[in-house]
């Protein structure tokens, strides 16, 4: 991809997005191992699709007779046509009839394949109406099912394709989704949300179709061909021989078209898709900031840019949509060509008395049987460079690495944790910036701490590594004594309750945010949190109380009641570390006394790490930790430093001050 696509498709981490014939393979074969979870629908749906192979291959032969013996009125066996082994149990049956009982034996053999196989054995007809563009097809193609037959062999094979379709298209979208949620904080920063969304929504669902693909697909394909051109070698050899060296020769030719046109096909669908997740980006970044763009009268160019992202994703679809039916036309043209010249030579074979005119019915459509397989399977193999560029995109993230060690992760400690040691921990940013060096830190159960500093000291990223939303980049971070980069990340984050300054609610009832936290909270357990953070007072006055459907993450609540809200939940998950992050910003000196009191009670059995700026809530810790330039540079409680003359942080304190008092 060039550098004006990435920036045009907003790709900052996903950027190498050229496949090779190699890679393809490799992504082919990985989906289509996916089938070994879902074994018993597939072999139910191969079951009913063998089962569907044979009454198309009855009816050419069925036809020749109503021509022949019931229209015509020949006697069997007036050439040196043979009619396939599998006819003979019919034959034997009418041999000796009149047309007329030959045709009503025929109509009511008919209406046995109809109530069984459907008509004409040429499928369900089940479809929806759908669009060319990726998000349109994808969203059908996850409950997309069908088959070869109709009746009741049809309903019930269709009704397993879609089983089958949802199961394999539900499973990865979960893995992939499972992947994206553990991705580390640096990573997230750099991933668009509507990427991730599409990749989800839209790309996932494109696999379960190579899996059908490159199985059930070319392996039926390959067998009705091969039995068509038995079938024309069995009766037609002998009078016409080219006619199957004909025939024979029409798959090999539709793969000598399409493959050479594999790269071409696989990097005109990742552009497309590429657009399509940067269309969705650009509407998730605006509303998720409307406030901000309406505030700042930006309406006009967000639209503007929208617009702009959306035609370009409409451009790249039809490009890659071009391409797909120029193929069409390409194959159609050469099955055209063909097929005149086989009509031609059938016709002439007729006339000759070699052939008969039911003979033309079945060479036809055997040829025409063996014609659109041909173009099927080169058309499937064009879908499929469309579905490697889609599943090229999930796979991305489900190989990206995660933040947890996984496999190599000892077992979780049988105690929980009593102290957080950093030893000579230092962490540096992938842009190059470096956050922390040197930090050298002892916490204990039992402590209120604050953490203090000026902007881009650090205090955020020092408290990310707690809970291991970051991983220091030299140094270890223990809890007790085990090396957190040991640990099961589940175990890290059962030890430890982060509550943010962003205020992250759902947009769902107070209750439901509460017991995200703790699922097995009681009533009076949250009564009594919500109590402690100051947002029991706001909650009873909602109508419905804890039970109020909170807006857009939490927006119909004031920034004050978010942040109680935020910290009532933090408490509930009642973890032995809790982490706050500017907890008492948008507290009023009411409220912030009180949550302060609060936390000192909590801090009795749990380890209390407060971030803040607010004098009134530093100096009631037990302990002040004092950064500077990403380095602690000094550490005590606030009296004992106050009273050193060359104590930075009483520098810090004083120019606060100062700064207040102006």
């Amino acid at each position: 991809m060039s550098d004006i696509e990435k920036n045009q498709f907003d790709d900052r981490l996903d950027v190498d997005t050229q496949i090779s014939s190699g890679e393809a393979l490799i992504l082919l074969w990985r989906s289509l191992k996916l089938l070994k979870y879902t074994k018993g629908l597939f072999a139910g749906k191969f079951a009913f699709a063998l089962l569907s192979i044979f009454p198309p291959l009855l009816l050419p032969w069925v036809g020749k007779v109503i021509v022949d013996q019931v229209l015509l009125q020949k006697s069997f066996g007036t050439t040196e046509v043979r009619f396939p082994p599998f006819m003979n149990p019919f034959l034997d049956y009418v041999s000796g009839m009149a047309p007329i009982e030959i045709m009503g034996t025929i109509l009511m053999m008919y209406g046995v394949l109809l109530l069984i196989f459907g008509l004409r054995a040429g499928g369900t007809g089940v479809a929806l109406t759908q669009g060319h563009d990726a998000a349109t097809q994808s969203e059908l193609a996850l409950s997309a099912g069908g088959s070869q037959s109709g009746g009741f062999v049809g309903i019930i094979e269709t009704m397993i394709s879609i089983r089958l379709t949802q199961t394999i298209a539900n499973r990865l979208r979960t893995v992939l989704f499972s992947k994206l949620a553990h991705l580390p904080m640096t990573t997230l920063d750099d991933t668009r949300i509507g990427d991730s969304v599409f990749r989800v929504m839209y790309d996932t669902p494109q696999v379960p179709q190579i899996c059908f693909n490159l199985s059930l697909t070319p392996f039926f394909a390959i067998l009705g061909a091969l039995i068509s051109l038995y079938l024309m070698q069995y009766s037609y050899g002998s009078v016409a021989p080219e006619l199957v060296w004909i025939a024979g020769a029409l798959i090999p030719a539709a793969l000598v078209v399409t493959v050479p046109l594999s790269s071409v096909a696989r990097q005109l669908n990742q552009s497309s898709r590429a657009s399509g997740a940067a269309t969705t980006n650009t509407m998730e970044e605006s509303m998720e900031n409307i406030a901000a763009v309406q505030s700042l009268g930006g309406m006009a160019q967000e639209k503007e840019n929208f617009e702009e992202k959306s035609a370009e994703s409409f451009k790249r679809h039809r490009y890659a949509f071009l391409f797909t039916q120029g193929v069409v036309a390409i194959g159609m043209l050469c099955t055209t060509v063909a097929g005149i010249y086989v009509a031609t030579l059938v016709t002439d074979l007729i006339i000759a008395g070699d052939l008969t005119p039911g003979d033309f019915s079945v060479l036809f459509g055997l040829f025409l049987s063996l014609g659109g397989t041909a173009i099927a399977i080169g058309m499937s193999w064009i879908n499929l460079q469309s579905n490697v560029a889609a599943v090229r995109r999930v796979f991305f993230f489900i190989d990206y690495p995660t933040e947890d060690p996984g496999v190599n992760a000892i077992d979780a400690p049988d105690t929980i944790c009593q102290s957080i040691k950093l030893e000579d921990v230092g962490f540096q940013y992938p842009d190059g910036r470096t956050a922390l060096s040197d930090i050298n830190l002892e916490l204990s159960i039992g402590e209120l701490v604050a953490v203090v500093g000026p902007t881009g000291a650090g205090k955020t990223t020092l408290a990310y590594l707690l809970p291991a939303f970051l991983r220091p980049t030299t140094g270890k971070v223990f809890f007790n004594e085990s090396d957190t980069a040991d640990l099961p990340l589940s175990t890290i984050r059962d030890q430890v309750s982060y509550v943010f300054q962003e205020h992250v609610l759902l947009s769902e009832s107070i209750r439901r945010n509460l017991l995200l936290a703790n699922p097995g909270a009681s009533e009076e357990d949250m009564r009594e949190v919500c109590k402690t953070a100051g947002a029991l007072s706001f909650i009873d006055s909602l109508p419905d109380g804890l039970d109020t459907v909170l807006g857009r993450s939490g927006d119909t609540l004031s920034v004050g009641q978010q942040q109680r809200l935020c910290i009532a939940r933090g408490l509930i998950r009642d973890t032995p570390v809790i982490v706050l992050d500017e907890p008492t910003a948008a507290l009023d000196p009411e409220t912030e006394n009180a949550l302060v009191t609060a936390l000192q009670k909590a801090a009795i059995g749990k380890l209390v790490i407060v971030i803040a700026h607010r004098l009134s809530t530093i100096k009631r810790a037990d302990r002040i930790v004092f950064l500077e330039n990403g380095s602690i540079a000094e550490i005590g409680s606030h009296e004992s430093m106050m009273q050193q003359e060359d104590s930075p942080y009483r520098k810090f304190v004083m120019l606060q001050s100062g700064a207040s008092a102006a």
